[in-house]
């Protein structure tokens, strides 16, 4: 490393115009490479099935059959049902039909006004159900009857057209700019940072190409999320180079850290019976590391929000999001039960109570938006939504009085540059920073607003901006879009309601987050304090990012594009070729439910 760093240092002396012409022309490239990377990646994550997957059917006397095309399906009469069945003697959400293990299937009554009824027997909480079972509810018979080996195979052909584009093109792109980046870095920072600069890339670059060959191995696709995560991580390591590349070691070990949270989390969320149990758990450890920070927390910007151990410190209140996530989805079987969403309601208060005793404000608002996310997907009661958001309002006025710091942040939103020299001082820094970065940017490391307090974490976008350019801004921006796109339409085919409510709730995070980030920098918002997913400098943020993204591949439904489930797909596989029984579906989609 001695050797490299002194033969850096002596073609820099010999060419003192290098680095300067070297920065201007790779400000251009970067753009070139961030749009034909992107390009390729965003666009093939839209290639997912619109058609339905049908996994089952429930035939009536009328030769009306009703196919079952989720995991979990609910038999009812409102129009929001899964299955509408027009009798008005069975409740608006009578029963839940539910997929589980090796193709098993189980029926569970939601307290409905009349009972449901199986072969005859009405069933108490829940039942087992086979192919040919009969089913009454209300007036009304449905026969549970299997697939055609037909529509099965019509099935796997139709789905495998939608198949991904392959990953390695964009990962040599990606590769390309790390090694320019790295350069670039080097020159603008001099050599002594290479010592930090060049191991750093060096790592992350070996680790990005182990994680998609590993996957490879096992014969997965559909990486386009993760190619996303690594190009905004790459540009979170030059961020953080760019204000203290001391800090490399520890972002680097926050990435690797936040890599293997995304895999045992996508490893957990593949047995929807192990989540249940977890949940209880998930649900404790929130509220356990919110209290923990609230006893040993040490304030930092006004907020209790940070523990510190020797020379490292950490967010709880960030893993505490992930925790929050997992218990608050739920499954359709446990979804309409009243008892369920009181307990996560108490969840919820308890958890944004501590926020509000540690003053993470920002932290309680991406909470509370969360619990409104997940609240009307498990409820679908938007009256009582709004009553709880006035209730919100009027507590947070009742804040903004017993706080006055927090008021003074709101007295100087929309007035920065009139407080230029005091609480509209980093606001009006990013704005300029921004504007004098123009479309190309000044180069990664030879910006200004680095010298601002919080330029790597609260005001990122504005470092981003200028050092890459308002384009390479606008493209970051466009990642967070295109993961959110996807989990929105990907929860169309979804299999089971708690992907979909987990998604959607990691999705209003992410979204939430970013644009508290963004426009508090630039004066639209107040500014709070929140960081920017994958983006911002900072081990616990980089880690809560990468565990969100966990949430949204679980929502994935094409063939073989999460890695979560290939190794039960293959024993399913085996065991379907050595019992040869038609009855048990061979999807071929590598995404079974356990």
């Amino acid at each position: 490393m001695n050797e490299l760093c002194d033969l850096i240092k002596q073609t820099l002396d010999a060419n003192p115009g290098f680095t300067q012409a070297y920065t201007g022309v790779v400000r251009i490239v970067f753009i070139v490479i961030s749009l034909l990377f992107l390009s390729s990646a965003v666009l093939s994550l839209f290639r997912l099935p619109r058609k339905p997957e049908i996994f089952a059917r429930l035939c009536r006397r009328n030769g009306h059959d009703l196919s079952l095309t989720h995991w979990e399906s609910i038999i009812g009469r409102s129009r929001s049902a899964d299955i509408t069945v027009h009798d008005s003697s069975i409740s608006r959400l009578h029963a839940v039909i539910a997929r589980g293990a090796e193709d098993r299937w189980h029926i569970y009554d939601l307290d409905s006004k009349c009972g449901t009824f199986l072969n005859g027997h009405e069933i108490d909480g829940e039942a087992e159900l086979h192919y040919g079972d009969l089913i009454m509810v209300g007036n009304s018979e449905l026969t549970f009857t299997a697939i055609s080996e037909e529509e099965r195979r019509e099935t796997n052909s139709e789905r495998g057209l939608a198949r991904p584009v392959s990953p390695w093109g964009p990962v040599v792109l990606l590769t390309i700019l790390q090694i320019l980046l790295c350069f670039q870095l080097v020159i603008s920072k001099q050599v002594p940072a290479a010592r930090y600069i060049i191991p750093t890339f060096a790592v992350f670059t070996v680790v990005m190409w182990v994680y998609f060959i590993v996957m490879h191995f096992f014969k997965l696709v559909g990486f386009e999320l993760e190619l996303i995560a690594f190009f905004l991580t790459t540009i979170s390591l030059s961020v953080t180079t760019s204000c203290n590349y001391t800090l490399l070691f520890k972002q680097l070990l926050s990435v690797i850290c936040g890599i293997i949270l995304f895999l045992a989390l996508g490893i957990v969320l593949k047995d929807l019976n192990l989540v249940k149990k977890l949940r209880w758990f998930a649900a404790a450890a929130g509220i356990g590391l919110l209290g923990l920070t609230l006893l040993l927390g040490h304030t930092k910007y006004g907020a209790t929000n940070w523990i510190n151990i020797g020379s490292f410190s950490f967010q709880p209140s960030e893993i505490a999001k992930l925790c929050y996530i997992f218990a608050g989805a739920s499954t359709m079987d446990r979804l309409f039960r009243k008892r369920n969403l009181s307990l996560f309601m108490v969840m919820s208060l308890v958890m944004m109570m501590l926020l509000g005793l540690m003053s993470d404000f920002g932290g309680a608002a991406i909470f509370f938006i969360t619990f409104l996310v997940i609240s009307y997907l498990r409820s679908g009661d938007f009256a009582t939504l709004l009553l709880i958001t006035g209730g919100a309002f009027s507590g947070g006025a009742m804040v903004l009085i017993a706080k006055p710091y927090i008021w003074q942040r709101f007295a100087t939103w929309r007035h920065a540059w009139e407080y230029a020299s005091s609480g509209g001082y980093q606001q009006v820094r990013t704005m300029t920073a921004i504007a004098s970065g123009g479309l190309y940017g000044v180069g990664p490391g030879a910006g200004f607003l680095k010298r601002v307090a919080a330029s790597d974490t609260d005001l990122v976008f504005g470092l981003v901006c200028e050092e890459w350019g308002l384009i390479v801004g606008c493209l970051i921006v466009g990642c967070i879009i295109a993961l959110a796109a996807f989990a929105i339409r990907s929860c169309e085919m979804s299999r089971s309601s708690y992907y979909s409510i987990a998604a959607c709730s990691a999705t209003s995070m992410i979204i939430f987050q970013t644009a508290l980030n963004i426009f508090g920098s630039v004066d639209m918002l107040p500014l709070t304090g929140v960081t920017f997913p994958f983006v911002s400098n900072g081990g616990s943020s980089m880690m809560f990012a990468w565990g969100l993204l966990a949430f949204l591949k679980a929502t994935d439904t094409r063939p073989n594009a999460s890695f979560a489930n290939a190794v039960y797909y293959r024993r399913r596989k085996a065991k379907n070729n050595k019992t040869q029984d038609s009855t048990l579906p061979e999807r071929g989609d590598g995404n079974e439910e356990n």
